[in-house]
């Protein structure tokens, strides 16, 4: 008779992380492969479209790079709270609140204020707003030991409402012929853009410069190794006197705020007055988790592990169109990619063998 045994591994190489990482994802797209087969389509078809659709042309990696700019902001914030085994499942919520508290800023100060003053003041302000609605959760769970999977989750469906009834009541516009949209935002106030393109580059520059700052910090500072250090074994942080309180806080400012940020940037740069949550984001806030899960939780890498998810969006919709597949088929794709990671994250971490009864 045989049973399996789960073990700790001690020590895996980075040759062997990297090679668990590659098989990981080389069985996500078998999966999805088979997925493409029952729908009818050939798989390498449906990939090459994919790829085309997001890399094979200028415009489509020019949209690629737009899409990637919010998942870079916010799968760096995840990062930096999955390290610490924060399971921060409201980003989407975070992105929308941040956008906002800067639409406000913008509707409200903009036409007094240059472009110099007033767009750092919306960062800040969408910062703030995303940070304030990162911390709710982190108070339940220190206060009153309330899951954060679940209140994160929660507070998505919460604020989602409360945007749609921004929109629909007092900060409906007059000037939309009845649309549930805000007033434009004015010049000011507005993102300038790639010529050429939709790539707002004071979003992607900033989002670069906080990947390096988050890279630093995680692993060359004393907060970082608190984090890493609570996400290890909080037993053994507590015993060496970190203060869990003070750094489960900090850990959601800075992801609520940088998907906050985010919101700032989608508003700002592409559409210019708020509206629907679903028009504000494509579902940013899930897909940075697998974005952060991807990259290892390295804020560095997360640059990269944007791209390709941005390329993945991209070039679903070029298969929607292309291949008649409806819109579920990216999150079909994202989710089987993002369970595969995770069961390779756990073969990385543990050994599983097949022993007789005899030899357990």
């Amino acid at each position: 008779m045989l049973r399996v045994t789960v073990t700790d591994r001690e020590q895996i190489s980075a040759l062997g992380t990297f090679g668990t990482l590659v098989l990981a994802l080389a069985a996500g797209l078998l999966v999805i492969g088979g997925i493409f087969l029952l729908c009818g389509v050939n798989p390498l078809f449906a990939f090459k479209k994919i790829a085309s659709g997001s890399f094979g042309s200028l415009y489509g990696f020019k949209e690629t790079i737009t899409k990637a700019i919010p998942l870079i902001l916010i799968g760096g914030g995840l990062a930096v709270a999955f390290k610490a085994k924060f399971w921060n499942i409201g980003a989407e919520s975070q992105l929308l609140m941040g956008a906002i508290f800067g639409t406000w800023v913008g509707l409200n100060w903009g036409p007094a204020l240059p472009g110099p003053v007033i767009v750092p003041l919306m960062f800040a302000a969408g910062f703030i707003g995303g940070a304030f609605w990162g911390l709710i959760p982190a108070v339940l769970k220190l206060r009153f030991a309330i899951n954060e999977v679940i209140s994160t989750l929660m507070l998505n469906y919460i604020c989602a409402e409360f945007l749609t009834l921004l929109i629909v009541g007092p900060w409906k516009s007059p000037k939309k012929f009845g649309f549930p949209y805000t007033d434009d935002l004015p010049e000011s106030a507005m993102l300038s853009l790639l010529p050429g393109s939709r790539i707002h580059t004071i979003t992607l520059i900033l989002a670069l410069v906080a990947m390096v700052v988050l890279t630093v910090m995680l692993f060359k500072t004393r907060f970082g190794y608190e984090v890493r250090v609570i996400g290890e074994n909080p037993d053994a942080a507590k015993y060496a006197g970190i203060d869990f309180t003070r750094t489960t806080l900090l850990i959601m400012i800075i992801s609520g705020g940088m998907a906050g940020m985010a919101g700032v940037g989608e508003v700002a740069g592409l559409h210019h007055y708020l509206s629907y949550p679903d028009t504000i984001s494509s579902g940013y806030g899930f897909t940075a988790i697998i974005v952060a899960w991807l990259a290892k939780l390295n804020p560095c890498y997360v640059v990269f592990s944007a791209i390709f998810f941005a390329g993945i969006l991209v070039g679903g919709d070029a298969i929607q169109i292309s291949l008649g597949l409806p819109a579920a088929t990216v999150d079909i794709f994202n989710g089987t990619l993002l369970i595969f990671l995770i069961m390779g994250d756990f073969f990385t971490k543990n050994r599983v063998r097949l022993l007789s009864k005899e030899k357990v």
